[in-house]
């Protein structure tokens, strides 16, 4: 996946993380023609972004993952706090959530980021993607009808558009000059590590907190491998030692494991947990997805999720303005969409990390939504409480036998007649029609999902569908 001649694509994805090999995959299967360049040699070799959180979970069922990632990780395992040695009690990180017909992934996932990117990689390939590793852009010139990238290594790339996945210290957003705005969450400079301990169980996530001096360490299993990921927290004007013998020795320092007991180092950084946002995430035909655009604190487990759900909401959209089915203004819904999203995952993070809010029904999330949105039409006049409305994220359930997200893997339209009159005729190819009784979940109606799974039109009758469809070029 390495050697790549193009000189020219529709899509160029900046950056090989999950971000933008989410959004190569849902490009790949749409057939359109996307190319990833990543700087570094070789995929992200970390475990940092390890939890996978319920809706990303049902995205990942989409895209065709989800098997593979369900073999790979594990659920996250009972804390347990220690103190001079000993066991003193466990910690519930997770308020407990049973799963439902209309959400049947109730709880996070734990799988290493390094393992996620092998899978997404892996998927795309065999849709026939490709990444350039070792291209990296340094900067980039628009026109009316195309970006380009220019490489440190003298080439050029050009797109009908780019979406800048490149984290959070971003190269394509400084180079487009966009700022971003936000606070330091935490001033304490934090070691994440990923390293082979011998006689530690796998069955907690040990815990210890600060005592004598010393800042908290936590040891958690990486579920699916035999790695533990050490994270431990350093006053503000600490040179963190991020060699070997340095993890070793915090680890030693701060519990009772020897640091001979840590018989390999196989990855360490370190960072100062900060919350921003990109003050836009267009510019152009440039679009901004992932760390790129928003930078959590690694607490909740949001960064990694938000930033999947990024690439899921623009995949479809850049797919049909490529494909001529919709007008290019459908990518200003992007940034409708999105931001305000991110935003508010940035103050959830923030809450958790400074232990203000719970890892909870928000942090799972599958009630975000986009009822306010320009693409969100309800044309019902009265909706039950707690029943599905348009904008809202379609549910999963049974309707005559047919599994909804089964109806809905793929990159079409959904149709649900629902208790309700299907419009007469052809609703075009790219719309999928499931017929049934009235839903528990969503009660009587019709509800057309878009292809990311968000109900974008809700009625009693069909009247309005069609002028709806034809936005997206998907009449019959």
């Amino acid at each position: 996946m390495n050697t790549v001649d193009a000189t020219e694509t529709d899509v160029l994805i900046v950056g090989a993380g999950p971000t933008g090999l989410a959004l190569g995959v849902d490009l790949a299967r749409r057939g359109v023609r996307a190319l990833i360049l990543e700087r570094a040699a070789g995929l992200f070799p970390g475990s940092r972004g390890k939890g996978v959180q319920p809706r990303t979970m049902e995205v990942f069922d989409d895209l065709g993952v989800l098997g593979a990632i369900h073999a790979a990780g594990g659920t996250y395992p009972v804390a347990m706090v220690w103190r001079d040695g000993e066991r003193v009690g466990e910690h519930h990180m997770f308020d407990p959530a049973e799963p439902s017909e209309d959400s049947p992934y109730n709880e996070p996932w734990m799988v290493p980021q390094w393992r996620t990117q092998e899978i997404l990689a892996a998927r795309l390939a065999e849709l026939g993607g490709t990444i350039a590793f070792g291209r990296e852009v340094t900067g980039l010139t628009q026109d009316a009808d195309t970006v380009t990238a220019h490489l440190a290594s003298g080439g050029a790339v050009r797109a009908r558009y780019l979406v800048a996945a490149d984290g959070g210290r971003s190269a394509v957003r400084r180079a487009l000059g966009i700022g971003m705005t936000g606070e330091t969450v935490d001033p304490n400079p934090t070691l994440v590590a990923d390293v082979r301990i011998s006689g530690l169980d796998r069955d907690n996530w040990h815990i210890f907190p600060p005592h004598d001096g010393a800042d908290f360490l936590a040891v958690c299993p990486l579920a699916g491998t035999e790695d533990f990921q050490v994270t431990a927290r350093f006053p503000e004007d600490a040179a963190v030692d991020l060699s070997p013998d340095g993890v070793r020795k915090v680890v030693a320092e701060r519990s009772h494991i020897a640091a001979e007991d840590v018989t390999e180092v196989r990855w360490a950084s370190d960072f100062r947990p900060r919350a921003a946002l990109a003050d836009r995430f267009r510019s152009g035909r440039v679009l901004l997805a992932g760390d790129a655009a928003h930078v959590h604190s690694p607490a909740g487990g949001q960064g990694l999720n938000t930033s999947v759900q990024d690439a899921y909401n623009l995949g479809w959209k850049l797919g049909a303005v490529l494909a001529g089915e919709a007008p290019a203004a459908l990518l200003e819904s992007y940034e409708e969409e999105r931001r305000p999203i991110a935003a508010q995952m940035l103050d959830l993070s923030t809450g958790v990390h400074r232990g203000e809010v719970r890892r909870g029904a928000a942090t799972r999330q599958l009630g975000l939504g986009y009822r306010e949105s320009s693409l969100t039409v309800e044309t019902r006049g009265a909706v039950g409480e707690g029943a599905v409305r348009a904008g809202d994220r379609a549910p999963d359930g049974t309707v005559d036998g047919v599994r909804l997200f089964d109806a809905f893997r793929g990159p079409h339209w959904t149709l649900l007649a629902l208790g309700a009159d299907a419009p007469g005729g052809d609703v075009g190819p790219a719309v999928r029609v499931v017929r049934g009784g009235a839903h528990g979940a969503y009660g009587a109606g019709l509800f057309l999902v878009r292809p990311d799974g968000y109900v974008g039109w809700a009625g009693d009758t069909p009247e309005g569908l069609g002028a709806y469809l034809g936005r997206f070029g998907l009449s019959g």
